[in-house]
């Protein structure tokens, strides 16, 4: 996503965004539960690698999706 600010944003715009948002963040996070599945039946057959770490390492970036979508809601919210 482009770096501008979304008070800067059309209504129009805004909302596009969110639904995309909010879209890629709920295929993110299925596909981020599955990893995590898959990640543990892993541990307990083969013991820990470092490949078991990369869930962890890709939480930060849906929390930061989620905290973009708020904002984006905010911000239309505000419009209203």
């Amino acid at each position: 996503m482009k770096n501008t600010k979304f008070s800067e944003m059309t209504t129009e715009e805004l909302i596009k965004n969110q639904k995309t948002l909010k879209t890629v963040n709920t295929i993110f996070a299925v596909v981020l539960f599955m990893l995590f599945a898959l990640n543990l039946f892993i541990i307990f057959m083969k013991g820990f690698s470092a490949m078991n770490v990369v869930p962890i390492a890709l939480v930060p970036i849906l929390i930061l999706n989620v905290r973009n979508l708020k904002e984006m809601k905010r911000e239309l919210e505000s419009r209203e």
